[in-house]
């Protein structure tokens, strides 16, 4: 990596951050084909494909140290003062599940929204290290304590899920209370295609067939509106449980129950002052927000 050209790895972290080489040239104020050609003569340089020209634009596993390298770089230069002023806000990007941001992250960044840009990017919490190990983020709300290479790791506490429907739908699916039989023909809500909340926690119930019918809602806030609609049950968090009437809005259809998960803070170890100050604020919010 010896006589790196600046402007080129800005060029590399611009095209990925954005998805694609337009939106890179948008943000730099360059033309695409300067792009282009900028990210070309530092694969050049490197000897190797550094990005996958996909739809968005993916760093390969070559590039990867290169994108945590400029982001780095990007990191530090932001924080350089002129008379005591930053030359502009320093911009971090992080990786949040959309239960913890819809939850108790939002509060916790808006401390901090007056002089520090974020690019949140919303990750289910069992893959988001991997955006770490990328370089695509500086840091990570996850359920990995391994820490990822050049990080380390906090421990956040628990997000408690219990496992809620609406009064009608138990009228409706559960007439004689909840089993594992009963929970599997019933309709079952689900976020994406990489959330397994639903299905470990019918784990508990013994061996159980799956699901036959499923409703994908990819979105935290809309997901608990949904449940309270009636359309399925889910495992919803705490914090959104306590949002609702209880009885009324939600009932929990086997108290006692539910399922637990741990949550880690993942940053670099490289020290600036912005994620310095945002991890503080995240591991604060967390104390009060998580048991």
């Amino acid at each position: 990596m010896s006589n790196l050209d600046l402007p080129q790895l800005e060029a590399l972290a611009a095209v990925v951050d954005e998805g694609s080489f337009d939106a890179a040239a948008r943000r730099l104020h360059v033309t695409p084909s300067a792009i282009s050609q900028r990210v070309k003569s530092l694969e050049t340089a490197a000897g190797t494909v550094l990005l996958r020209r996909s739809k968005p634009v993916q760093v390969t596993a070559a590039g990867t140290p290169y994108l945590r390298l400029a982001h780095q770089i990007g990191a530090l230069i932001a924080e350089v003062t002129v008379d005591g002023l930053a030359q502009r806000p320093t911009s971090v990007p992080i990786a949040v599940n959309g239960d913890s941001l819809n939850t108790w992250v939002l509060p916790a960044l808006a401390e901090l929204s007056d002089h520090v840009d974020f690019d949140v990017r919303r990750e289910d919490q069992d893959h988001s290290a991997e955006m770490l190990r990328q370089g695509v983020v500086m840091a990570a709300v996850t359920t990995s304590d391994e820490p990822v290479q050049g990080c380390s790791v906090t421990r956040l506490g628990i997000m408690r899920y219990h496992p809620m429907c609406s009064p009608a739908f138990r009228r409706r699916w559960l007439p004689d209370g909840p089993s594992g039989e009963a929970l599997t023909r019933a309709p079952m809500l689900v976020f994406d295609r990489s959330d397994d909340l639903q299905d470990r926690y019918l784990q508990q119930w013994g061996p159980v067939t799956v699901p036959t019918r499923r409703h994908y809602i990819p979105s935290s806030a809309d997901f608990a509106e949904a449940v309270r609609h009636g359309i399925g049950w889910a495992v919803l968090p705490r914090q959104q449980c306590d949002r609702m009437e209880i009885g009324v809005d939600l009932v929990d259809l086997a108290p006692g129950t539910g399922i637990d998960v741990t949550l880690y803070w993942q940053q670099w170890t490289l020290k600036t002052a912005a994620l310095e100050e945002l991890s503080e604020a995240i591991v604060a919010a967390a104390a009060t927000a998580l048991d």
